[in-house]
């Protein structure tokens, strides 16, 4: 199946039959005369609870950090982006994985962003009514790495990793600063969002589960921040960072069966099922076409296609152990 007939299906399954509860966000304006800063600092064990106030959105924003377990020695920063609920809800890797407990004996600080529902951690256009000021570009680019560093003394060398949504928005904030993460892993990400299959997907994301408009994203479906913000458009810019890209063809295997039909009672089950099955084919072609784009440039990368797999957290799990030898690489530790 072609992936706009993916996408059509995935819309019409969604309309039909999902109502999603969305968290709201209120609406902030941000202070010019305040600098971006650490406002506060809870210690729990090694894990520090940070509240960073970030000028460009007007707010404090949540970021967990996972100490290393020598806090004396500087290490390195492995930033983790969550699903779509920004890790709001229970799409995220603590609730869902066993990888925050994986990575407690790897020398490296690991930093948990919490929130952003639905922004596609991406710099809106306009204030949403739904989803407030969304400058998350700035944030993760300009506004916390250097108070991260400063506050973690860290070396100062980073890596990105993000699943689904956000396996789409790491590949777009390397491009933003080539050189700011030295290895970047996507898992299960659409890399294309500028053309109509693309835009599909994050309508879909972003509208009929976030509840956002992405209008005041990046404007209407003719604007021209569509491209400029598509990962694939813009891959030469990946040249130098060390990638790992993965994605499943969509097809279950009986734990995913199990998986998802325990997830919801009756029909919904099938329906979690079948939506799972078409995302992550969705997904894969998608990551097919960034692989064709890259291959053109000659940026290598290294991928994983899995000949099977739906769109679901032990995939991403398990890629995160897969593509830690590139991530440790580009963090310059052992793997």
């Amino acid at each position: 199946m072609k992936l706009s007939a993916l996408l059509r299906t995935t819309a019409v399954a969604l309309t039909a039959a999902l109502s999603v509860a969305t968290l709201g966000t209120s609406a902030a304006s941000a202070d010019p005369d305040k600098p971006s800063a650490i406002s506060s600092i809870t210690k729990e064990g090694r894990t520090w609870h940070m509240k960073v106030y970030s000028a460009s959105m007007g707010r404090d924003i949540t970021i967990d950090v996972q100490r290393p377990l020598d806090e004396s020695t500087p290490a390195p920063n492995l930033y983790m982006l969550n699903g779509l609920d920004g890790g709001e809800g229970t799409a995220n890797w603590k609730a869902q994985t066993k990888a925050i407990e994986w990575l407690a004996d790897k020398p490296v600080n690991v930093i948990q962003p919490i929130g952003g529902l639905g922004s596609y951690y991406t710099d809106w256009e306009k204030t949403d009514p739904r989803l407030g000021l969304n400058k998350w570009r700035t944030f993760f680019t300009e506004e916390l790495p250097p108070l991260l560093d400063d506050a973690l003394h860290s070396t100062g060398v980073n890596a990105l990793t993000g699943l689904s949504t956000s396996g789409t928005s790491v590949l777009q904030l390397a491009e933003a600063k080539p050189g700011l993460w030295k290895a970047v892993a996507a898992y299960s990400g659409c890399a294309q969002i500028a053309d109509p299959a693309g835009k599909q997907f994050v309508k879909l994301a972003t509208e009929t589960w976030a509840g956002g408009n992405t209008e005041n994203m990046y404007g209407p479906s003719d604007s021209p921040l569509w491209a400029a913000n598509d990962p694939v458009i813009n891959a030469e810019k990946l040249r130098g960072t060390l990638l790992y890209v993965s994605s499943g063809s969509g097809i279950p295997l009986a734990s995913d069966v199990q998986y998802y039909l325990g997830s919801a009672p009756g029909v919904m089950g099938g329906v979690n099922l079948g939506l799972g099955m078409i995302i992550e084919g969705a997904v894969n072609a998608c990551t097919m076409n960034l692989k064709s784009r890259l291959d053109g440039l000659n940026i290598p990368a290294t991928y994983q296609f899995n000949p099977v797999g739906t769109h679901y957290w032990p995939y991403w799990d398990e890629a995160l152990h897969n593509s830690w030898p590139i991530l440790a690489q580009g963090m310059g530790i052992p793997a």
